[in-house]
């Protein structure tokens, strides 16, 4: 009988390990094969977070989306595109070659913030859904 009590204690102990790692280290998102919460353009999301930053950043932060618009400028050194002077994205994978700036571009991101100095928006994970 004290084998029993002893065995069932430590399976119930495993099952806590378990549970407790699992919890702590779970996977990581794959933005990719998310659907994008909100399709907005940069320069409309800029304007939501100007008029009500909590609400915006309620709505948008750590969500899925995808942007469009003007491509101003392009950094192949960080992997990342500026759109309409306000979205700064950066890339998972390496921005291809044929991109040219004032060209229209939709992506989709992982959104993770919003800079009020700079009136700037950040996004990361990004890839490129349209040119």
């Amino acid at each position: 009988m004290r084998k029993y009590k002893v065995l069932s204690v430590v399976v119930l102990i495993l099952i806590g390990c378990y549970l407790v790692y699992s919890y702590l280290y779970k996977d990581h998102r794959d933005i990719a094969s998310e659907k994008g919460s909100y399709l907005v353009s940069a320069l409309s999301i800029n304007e939501e977070f100007k008029t009500d930053e909590n609400k915006a950043n309620a709505k948008y932060l750590d969500k899925t989306i995808d942007v469009y618009g003007k491509i101003s400028k392009i950094d192949t050194a960080e992997n990342a595109l500026i759109i309409d002077d306000k979205m700064f994205a950066v890339f998972k994978d390496q921005l291809p070659a044929n991109l040219q700036q004032l060209s229209n571009v939709k992506i989709k991101g992982r959104f993770i913030g919003y800079d009020d100095l700079l009136e700037e928006m950040k996004m990361d994970q990004c890839l490129i859904i349209s040119e």
